[in-house]
């Protein structure tokens, strides 16, 4: 690359599969419109730069394995990125800067985090070339594997021949980049992880439209909420930790240890019980199997036949699963999931993290700005202190990032 170009990385919607992808399970996802727009252009010094059109927020960093950062503009996951790449594409001979502008709601749950680490293994790959280089053909090839590497990256995990190392702090799966990777424009798409394959995708209806209520509670990855986000996932992994030490065996996600047999869930549940929170263990077994058995295939199912009433039921049984097992939801999500369905939308739930952030909703295209406006209403008369954070947008389902 000897000339600037622009990139685009979308945000995502995760539609259902909450909090399944670290354990193996499948999602439904799609990209959307919203995102990061970014200029790339090559330097002669090996630094990455990167500055924020919007906000003016700059950062410079250099290329090297003890790269670090202050607080910057997105300094954990800069310095984050260029250790992990200087590490495992030695040398990064060619700088980069990136200048970018977003209109991804940040901490809404549309992954603006998981973006933000996609542009930059694209950017530092795009200016050194490193997609002419073996290790990258055999490894990172197609978007999915980039986007399951960006995704060790992100959590600090191992990947192909590259080790694991500190990342930034959270430790969730691959999900959200290989939506933001791999989603097809106008459809909604199932993948499953550990490894990542994708399992079926179907058109989104096109008189449906997807409406979106940003609560304006911040979902952090960091401090008090990346530890309450953490323990969702280190439950998941202590039950297969526990599953492979009773019985033996090295299955590496929830997914397989229940695909190991007909006595696998009831077995589990015996191991669950002997665990320092076995009511909690065995209700979040109980929300994985009916994410991954029931709702994810049914929820696809749904949108190729433009089922509302199927959907609908389908977002009410997740969003309880979220507030009642999980209990990642605060009041104003629990809230705008069910005024949305209250303002005539087909479905609707949060998604993301948690800990605030957003709720997805689907309606009738002609009845789309009704719809937004009912629900607008009756979330400010609730929540009077967040109207001023609060957005409401509506959006259709885009491509996922092409990589010229």
């Amino acid at each position: 690359m000897t000339a600037s170009h622009s990139l685009f990385v979308p945000g995502r919607i995760e539609l259902f599969g909450k909090h399944v992808d670290y354990g193996g399970g499948p999602s439904l996802t799609c990209a959307v419109g919203l995102g990061i727009h970014a200029e790339l252009t090559p330097l002669d010094r090996p630094f990455l730069e990167i500055e924020d059109d919007a906000t003016g927020r700059r950062a410079r960093v250099p290329l090297r394995r003890d790269a670090r950062t202050g607080r910057a503009h997105g300094g954990t996951y800069i310095a984050a990125v260029v250790r992990r790449m200087t590490r495992d594409f030695a040398p990064l001979k060619v700088g980069v800067r990136i200048r970018s502008t977003s209109d991804l709601p940040r901490s809404a749950g549309l992954s603006s985090s998981s973006a933000f680490i996609t542009l930059l293994v694209i950017a530092l790959a795009e200016v050194n070339g490193l997609r002419s280089r073996r290790v990258w053909r055999d490894y990172l090839r197609t978007p999915l594997q980039l986007a399951e590497y960006c995704g060790a990256v992100e959590m600090g995990g191992p990947y192909g021949p590259f080790p694991g190392e500190d990342g930034v702090g959270t430790r969730g799966g691959a999900q959200d980049h290989v939506a933001i990777c791999c989603n097809q424009a106008e459809r909604v798409s199932a993948f499953r992880y550990l490894p990542a394959e994708p399992i079926g995708s179907a058109a989104f209806p096109e008189q449906w439209t997807l409406l979106v209520g940003v609560s304006g509670v911040r979902a952090t990855k960091t401090g008090a909420a990346q530890d309450d986000y953490n323990r969702a996932a280190d439950q998941v992994r202590g039950l297969v930790a526990e599953w492979n030490r009773v019985t033996g065996r090295a299955d590496l996600s929830l997914r397989g240890v229940l695909a190991s047999g007909p006595e696998a869930a009831d077995r589990l549940a015996g191991i669950a019980r002997g665990l320092d929170d076995p009511d909690g263990a065995i209700a979040r077994i109980a929300q994985f199997r009916s994410e991954t058995e029931r709702i994810v295939p049914e929820a696809l199912a749904a949108f190729a036949s433009a089922d509302a009433r199927a959907l609908g039921a389908l977002a009410v049984t997740s969003q309880q699963g979220a507030e009642v097992v999980l209990r990642n939801q605060v009041p104003e999500t629990a809230f705008l999931a069910r005024a949305a369905m209250a303002a005539g939308a087909h479905a609707a739930s949060a998604f993301g993290a948690g800990f605030g952030g957003a709720v997805w909703a689907v309606a009738d295209r002609e009845a789309a700005e009704a719809v937004i406006a009912r629900w607008r209403v009756s979330y400010e008369a609730a929540f009077p202190t967040q109207a001023s954070r609060a957005q409401w947008v509506t959006m259709r389902p885009v491509a996922g990032i092409r990589w010229p």
